[in-house]
């Protein structure tokens, strides 16, 4: 399918995807061949991944992944890369794709998981406007290696995936309501509680949390309003605007805020006062729109390669440091879904914190 993306629509999907794009009109800067890399998570589980075909919204065919602790050590399973070879390439046809290749995740294809006794807690995402599920691939691993179940989706129609046998679905060419997205979030839930097997026997469907970016925070919230397996939810950076909005929430739900915060964004505040259960809203001094996903870490790879100017470069990273970044993306959800959905007490939740002083925790 040929579709027209705007300048913002491209560099989203490019740099998360690690790929280097030109941002400026100055002088070519010759391709250099690298693979841009992805912070290894902290967590003392190995992680196992695969990739499923499933039935989503409106009867659409969608991508998902599941990540999970793995029983093998490492050395008879290949690593999963960040996005499939086609859709990769198609995410950027018009782009030369020599300057960068994409990273490794951390992810073993098809190990098998580690089993879980009473089975381990779940957490779906749901990915930004015109991307993919590998977007917060750092978040994901993080809490793979910590003990949950994490399942990732492509929303059909609003992102590039590829299908097996070899078909690429790209954006479609209408706006794509942030309903759908739930939808599909929807079935992954059916999904997952319908699989047997090894990987299912790990799942404990009573313990299900939910996080999203931009548009998926908003399909988090829907989800959250129509579906109650999801216990607890976290929203990066959304801006909360759908048909109906989302409405009143009765269960945790944590805001991180960057560009859409509640002092700038009616939808947002408007969705903070629906909150009636546990709420937290935190927001990084410095961060931009993107610094919650994978472009914060792979930007500052990219940057040197594409001689990239220090105003765009501000623009996708803003002023947060990236190992800062990054570490914001592993403590705080991880510490949001073991308190909600574990019950540990998490001291990070309770107030600012000497560990992260430039988060600020907000009334």
């Amino acid at each position: 399918m040929t579709i027209a993306l705007t300048r913002r629509t491209l560099l989203t999907a490019t740099l998360a995807a690690g790929v280097a794009v030109p941002l400026s009109t100055g002088p070519a800067v010759a391709a250099v061949t690298k693979r841009l890399t992805l912070p290894r998570p902290t967590g003392p589980h190995r992680i196992g991944t695969v990739a499923q075909r499933l039935r989503g919204g409106n009867g659409r065919d969608v991508m998902a992944s599941i990540w999970y602790p793995a029983a093998d050590d490492g050395r008879r399973y290949p690593r999963a890369p960040w996005m499939p070879a086609a859709s990769y390439h198609a995410l950027f046809a018009s782009v030369d794709l020599d300057a960068a290749e994409a990273p490794l995740t951390a992810g073993l294809l098809g190990a098998p998981p580690l089993p879980a006794g009473e089975g381990r807690p779940v957490v779906v995402y749901s990915h930004g406007n015109n991307s993919c599920r590998a977007e917060t691939t750092i978040v994901v691993q993080e809490l793979a290696s910590h003990g949950y179940v994490v399942a990732t989706v492509d929303h059909t129609g609003d992102g590039y995936s590829e299908f097996p046998g070899g078909q690429v679905t790209t954006p479609d060419d209408e706006e794509f309501n942030p309903w759908n997205s739930a939808y599909d979030v929807r079935a992954l839930l059916d999904h997952l509680q319908r699989l047997r097997g090894p990987l299912g026997a790990t799942i404990d469907m009573r313990r299900v949390g939910m996080y999203g970016w931009s548009k998926g925070a908003t399909s988090t919230a829907l989800v959250m309003n129509e579906d109650r397996r999801v216990r607890a939810g976290i929203g990066f950076d959304g801006e909360m605007q759908s048909q109906p909005r989302p409405t009143t929430i009765d269960r945790p739900f944590m805001i991180m805020s960057a560009e859409f915060p509640r002092s700038t964004e009616e939808s947002v505040e408007e969705f903070w006062q629906n909150l009636r259960g546990w709420r937290l809203n935190i927001q990084a001094r410095g961060a931009a729109h993107s610094s919650y996903i994978d472009t914060q870490w792979l930007i500052p790879q990219i940057a040197p390669l594409i001689g990239m100017t220090p105003e765009d470069y501000a623009a996708w990273c803003g002023t947060l440091d990236p190992g800062r970044g990054v570490r914001i993306q592993q403590a705080y959800p991880l510490a949001f879904f073991d308190q909600h959905l574990r019950g540990r007490r998490q001291r990070l939740l309770e107030g600012p914190s000497r560990a992260f002083p430039e988060v600020t925790y907000l009334p």
